[in-house]
C-alpha cells in the first residue's frame, strides 16, 4: 500500500495540455480562422526540439519458454480441457462472491438462489468430480481387492494352487501375457519419466525465481530513481520555449516584418512584376524596331535595283515591238501577244512603298533614356524594407525584453516550485527503502524455500521409487522368467531362474497392491487441487479474464464501484480498472496515464494560468506600424509607361509589312517569261525583229540570274525577310491593346499602394495577432510535449506489469504446470499398474515351479486311443 501511494504522489504534478490548448487559444484560434481567409498560407509555428526524456532501462524480461518439457505441458492442458471443456465461469464466480460477501453461512445455502449456484458449480466441476470419483474408487478398492486376492490365494484359489493345466495354446498365452506386461511396464516407465521431469523442472526453476525477483525489484528501484530526473527534465525544458519566445521578440523586425511583408506581397509583388516585365518589353520593342529598319533597308536596296533593271528591259522591249515589221499582218498577232505580257515584267514585293518606322524608333529611344527597370527595383527595395520599418517602430517591444524575460523566468520558477511542492524525493527514498527491506526479507526465506523444495523433491522421488520398485520386480521377473524358461521342462521341473522370475513378478503384484492406493490418493488430491488452480486461476490470468472479475463494479464492496481507485484514491467512482492499468503498463506507458491521474491531479488549469501569461499579450496591444513611406513606382516610371503606350508602335501598318513579306520577288517567273518570248520569236520570220526578241530573252534570263536568284536564295536577303517577318509579328503582338495593358499595370500598382497606405493598419493588426499566436504556439508545443511525455515516457510502468507477469510465470508456469505434469505422469503409472497386476499374475504361472502337473496314461479299454491326464508330484532328486 505504501509503494502505490508513493508512485501516485511522485507524479502528482503531471498533466496534459488538452484543456490548456482549448482555453488559452480560444481567441487566437478565431483570429487565425479570420486570417486564413485572407492569407495564402499562414506561417506555421516553428517546431521546437525538446530532446528526449531520459529513458529507464529495465532488465526484466517477463517471458517464459518451457523448452522440450513444454510438449508435456501441452499434453496436460489438453487432458484438462477434455476433463473441463467449459469456459471460465466469470458470472458464476461473481454471483458466488457477491452473495457471500458477508461470510459463508450454512443456512444461506438453503436459499433457492444459492442452491442454483451450487448446482451450476457442480455442473462446471462435473469433469473433475467424475475423475476424482474414479480416483477415490481406485483408492478404496485397491487395498480391499488386494486383501481379498491374498486371502483367496492362501486358499489355493485365484491362481494360488501350484498346479498348471497343460493346454495346446500355452505358448501363445505366455507370449501374449509377456507382450502385454512389457507394454504395461513401458507405459509405467514413461509415466515415471514424465513425473520425474516435472519434479526436476520445479527444483530447477525455483532457482530461476530468485533472478526474477531480483530483476523485478531492481527495475522498481530504477523506476523510482529515474522518475525525479524525468520530472526535472520536463520542467527544465520550459527554458527551450522561453528562449525561443525571447529570440523572436528580439528579432521582431525580421519576424513580424517578414509576416507583414508576406501578407502584402501577394498584392504588391505581382504588380511590380508586371511593371518589370513591361520594362523588358520596351527593350525588346526597340530591338524589334531596329531589326525591322535594318532588314527593310536591305530588302529595299535589292528591290530598287531589280525594279530599275526590269523597267529598263520593259522599255527596251516596248521599243523593239514598235518596229514597223510588227505591223505586218502575219507578224502583228505575235507582236501584240508579246506586248500584252509586258505588264508582267515587274516586281511583286515592293518594299519601297512601305512606311518607315523611324518615328517609333526615336520615341522608344527617348523612353529608354529613363531606366524603368531601375525605377521598379526601387519599388522592390522600398517594399522589402518593411522589416526595417517594423523594427524601428517596435523599439518599445525590444526595450521591454528585460521585463518580458523576468516575467518568463517567474513563470519557469512557478512551474519548478509547483513540481517541488510535493515530497517526491522523500517518498521515493521511503519507497526504495521499502523495496530494499522487502528484498532482504524475501532473501531471508530462501534457505527455508530451498529446504522445503528439498523435502518436496525427496517426497516426489520416494513416490516414484515406489513405482520404480514395482518396475524393478516386473523387469527382473520378465528377464529371469524369459531367460530361464525351458519349453522341454515340465511345470514341476522348471529351473530355478524361471521360478525366480515368477516369484519376482508376484512380488511386483504385491507391492503394486500396497503402493497403488497410496499413490492414487496423492494423484487424486493433486489433480483436484492443481487442476482447478490451472482452470480457475492460471488460464483466466493468462487471457486476462481474471481482471474482469476484479474489475466487476461493486465486486469488492457493495458501496464501492471500482476496486482500484477506491484503494488508491479513496474515490471508487473513477473509471480505472486493474485490466486497463495492466494494459497501459504492459505497453510501457507512463504511470500518470495508466492510473488516469488527470482525474485526480490535473494541472491543466495551472499551466493555462502559468505557461501563458496574459501580460505577454498586452505587450502587443499598442503596436503601431506606419508603412506610408513605401513607394512602389515613382512618377518617372509612371510617365515612362504612359509614353510607351503612346510611342506610335500601335499605329504601324503591320498588315502591309506582312503582305509584302509574303509576296514573291517578281510578278512572273522570268525564266518562263524568257522561254515564252523565244517561242514567240521562233514564230516570226528570220530577220532583225527575231534576233532582237531573242536578245531580250537572253537579257531577261541574265536579270534572273544576277538579281532575282540572289534575292530568293542569298543568305543576306533570306535572313532579312525572316527577320522582318518575325520582328513585325513580335511588334504586332506587343502593341496589341498596349494602352490597356499599361493602364492595368498602373491600376494594380495604385491598388497595392492604396492597400499599403490605407489598409496597412489592419494587416499590421492581423499579423501582430498571428505573431502573438506564434509565440503562444511555442508554449502550446511545450504543454503538448509535456502531455505526450507524461503519457508515454515519464515513469514508464513496465515494471508493474512485469511483476504481474513474473508472478504468473512463477506460480503457473514453474509450479502449477510442473505439478500437473507430475500427477499426470504418476497417475498414468498408477492406472497401468492395474493391467500390470493382471498380466503379472497370469504370466507368473508359466514361470514358477508347480507342485503338481498333468500326466497322461493309457486307457483301460483296448478299443480306444484316449489318454487320461492325472496329477502327479515331481520325482524326488536327492542330488538337487
Amino acid at each position: 500500500m505504501l509503494w502505490t501511494r508513493c508512485l501516485v504522489l511522485l507524479l502528482f504534478w503531471g498533466s496534459s495540455g488538452g484543456q490548456q490548448a482549448a482555453e488559452r487559444d480560444a481567441v487566437p484560434a478565431q483570429l487565425q480562422a479570420g486570417s486564413r481567409q485572407r492569407q495564402r498560407s499562414p506561417p506555421p509555428t516553428e517546431p521546437l526540439n525538446f530532446g528526449f526524456v531520459p529513458a529507464a532501462v529495465y532488465d526484466t524480461h517477463a517471458y517464459y519458454e518451457p523448452g522440450p518439457i513444454g510438449i508435456l505441458f501441452h499434453m496436460v492442458h489438453a487432458f484438462l480441457y477434455v476433463v473441463q471443456p467449459n469456459p471460465f465461469p466469470k458470472e458464476l464466480i461473481v454471483k458466488v462472491i457477491q452473495q457471500n460477501m458477508g461470510g459463508i453461512k450454512l443456512e444461506e445455502w438453503r436459499k433457492p438462489e444459492n442452491v442454483v449456484l451450487l448446482l451450476q458449480w457442480i455442473h462446471y466441476e462435473a469433469g473433475f468430480l467424475i475423475c476424482a470419483s474414479i480416483g477415490l474408487l481406485v483408492v478404496v478398492l485397491t487395498p480391499l481387492i488386494g486383501t481379498l486376492f491374498c486371502m483367496c490365494r492362501c486358499c489355493e484359489n485365484c491362481g494360488g494352487e501350484m498346479h498348471q493345466r497343460q493346454r495346446k495354446n500355452a505358448d501363445c498365452q505366455r507370449g501374449f501375457y509377456t507382450a502385454s506386461l512389457i507394454a504395461s511396464t513401458i507405459f509405467i516407465i514413461l509415466g515415471v519419466c514424465v513425473a520425474y521431469s516435472a519434479n526436476h523442472n520445479i527444483s530447477t526453476h525455483i532457482k530461476s525465481t530468485r533472478r526474477l525477483i531480483n530483476t523485478n525489484i531492481r527495475d522498481l528501484k530504477t523506476f523510482a530513481n529515474n522518475t525525479p530526473s524525468q520530472i526535472e527534465y520536463l520542467t527544465a525544458q520550459y527554458t527551450t520555449a522561453k528562449n525561443k519566445v525571447l529570440s523572436d521578440l528580439d528579432n521582431i523586425g525580421a519576424v513580424l516584418g517578414g509576416r507583414i511583408h508576406s501578407q502584402l506581397e501577394k498584392e504588391v509583388v505581382p504588380s511590380l512584376d508586371t511593371a518589370l516585365r513591361m520594362a523588358g518589353a520596351m527593350r525588346e520593342t526597340k530591338e524589334a524596331l531596329e531589326s525591322v529598319s535594318t532588314s527593310l533597308e536591305v530588302l529595299q536596296e535589292g528591290t530598287g535595283k531589280l525594279q530599275g533593271t526590269l523597267s529598263a528591259e520593259r522599255a527596251s522591249l516596248t521599243n523593239t515591238l514598235s518596229d514597223p515589221a510588227c505591223t505586218n499582218g502575219a507578224v502583228s498577232p505575235t507582236c501584240n501577244a508579246i506586248r500584252a505580257t509586258l505588264s508582267q515584267l515587274g516586281i511583286s514585293a515592293n518594299y519601297l512603298k512601305l512606311p518607315n518606322i523611324n518615328h517609333a524608333i526615336e520615341n522608344v529611344d527617348t523612353l529608354l533614356k529613363t531606366d524603368l527597370s531601375n525605377v521598379v527595383q526601387k519599388g522592390y527595395s522600398s517594399f522589402n524594407d518593411t522589416p526595417r520599418l517594423v523594427r524601428e517602430q517596435t523599439k518599445n517591444i525590444v526595450a521591454a525584453l528585460p521585463r518580458v524575460k523576468g516575467m518568463l523566468d517567474k513563470i519557469g520558477a512557478e512551474i519548478t516550485n509547483f513540481a517541488k511542492m510535493f515530497p517526491v524525493e522523500p517518498s521515493l527514498t521511503n519507497f526504495t527503502i521499502f523495496l530494499t527491506e522487502g528484498q532482504k526479507k524475501i532473501e531471508s526465506y530462501y534457505p527455508q524455500i530451498d529446504q522445503i523444495d528439498f523435502y518436496r523433491w525427496i517426497g516426489c522421488v520416494a513416490a516414484l521409487c515406489m513405482v520404480i520398485l514395482v518396475l524393478a520386480f516386473n523387469c527382473l521377473g520378465l528377464l529371469c522368467g524369459t531367460c530361464g524358461y525351458d519349453k522341454q521342462a515340465s511345470p514341476t521341473t522348471r529351473g530355478c531362474l524361471s521360478n525366480t522370475g515368477g516369484n519376482l513378478l508376484m512380488a511386483g503384484v504385491g507391492f503394486s497392491f500396497i503402493f497403488c492406493w497410496i499413490l492414487m490418493s496423492a494423484v487424486t488430491t493433486l489433480f483436484v487441487a492443481s487442476g482447478n488452480i490451472e482452470k480457475l486461476l492460471c488460464e483466466p490470468l493468462s487471457n486476462r479474464q481474471l481482471f474482469q472479475i476484479i474489475d466487476t463494479p461493486y465486486m469488492v464492496h457493495p458501496a464501492k464501484k471500482n476496486f482500484l481507485p477506491g484503494m488508491l484514491f479513496q474515490n471508487p467512482n473513477i473509471d480505472l480498472t486493474v485490466g486497463s492499468m495492466y494494459r497501459e503498463c504492459f505497453d510501457n506507458n507512463g504511470l500518470y496515464h495508466a492510473l488516469q491521474l488527470e482525474t485526480m491531479f490535473n494541472i491543466n488549469s495551472f499551466l493555462n494560468q502559468t505557461a501563458y501569461n496574459k501580460d505577454l499579450g498586452k505587450l502587443f496591444d499598442g503596436v503601431q506600424v506606419n508603412l506610408q513611406d513605401i513607394t512602389l513606382l515613382e512618377q518617372a516610371g509612371r510617365d515612362n509607361l504612359i509614353n510607351f503606350a503612346n510611342s506610335g508602335i500601335g499605329q504601324i501598318d503591320y498588315e502591309a509589312y506582312l503582305a509584302e513579306v509574303n509576296k514573291g520577288v517578281t510578278d512572273v517567273d522570268l525564266l518562263t517569261f524568257s522561254v515564252d518570248l523565244e517561242a514567240r520569236a521562233d514564230q516570226l520570220p528570220r530577220g532583225a525583229l527575231e534576233n532582237a526578241l531573242r536578245g531580250h530573252a537572253s537579257s531577261i534570263r541574265q536579270i534572273h540570274r544576277d538579281l532575282v536568284e540572289p534575292m530568293e536564295q542569298a543568305t543576306k536577303y533570306v535572313r532579312a525577310r525572316n527577320t522582318l517577318s518575325q520582328s513585325i509579328k513580335q511588334l504586332q503582338k506587343m502593341s496589341n491593346d498596349l494602352p490597356v495593358k499599361v493602364n492595368n499595370i498602373l491600376s494594380a500598382i495604385d491598388a497595392a499602394e492604396y492597400l499599403i497606405v490605407h489598409n496597412a493598419s489592419h494587416v499590421v493588426k492581423q499579423e501582430t495577432k498571428g505573431y502573438m499566436q506564434t509565440l503562444v504556439g511555442y508554449f502550446t508545443q511545450y504543454t503538448e510535449w509535456v502531455k505526450n511525455s507524461l503519457m508515454g515516457e515519464v515513469a514508464q510502468c513496465k515494471p508493474i506489469s512485469n511483476v504481474v507477469d513474473s508472478m504468473e510465470i512463477v506460480a503457473c508456469s514453474f509450479v502449477v504446470d510442473s505439478v500437473n505434469t507430475f500427477w499426470f505422469g504418476l497417475g498414468a503409472s498408477c492406472i497401468f499398474m492395474i493391467p500390470s497386476i493382471i498380466f503379472s499374475v497370469k504370466l507368473s504361472k508359466f514361470y514358477r515351479r508347480m507342485d503338481t502337473e498333468d500326466v497322461f496314461e493309457d486307457s483301460p479299454y483296448p478299443d480306444t486311443l484316449v489318454r487320461f491326464p492325472r496329477a502327479s508330484a515331481p520325482p524326488i532328486d536327492y542330488d538337487w
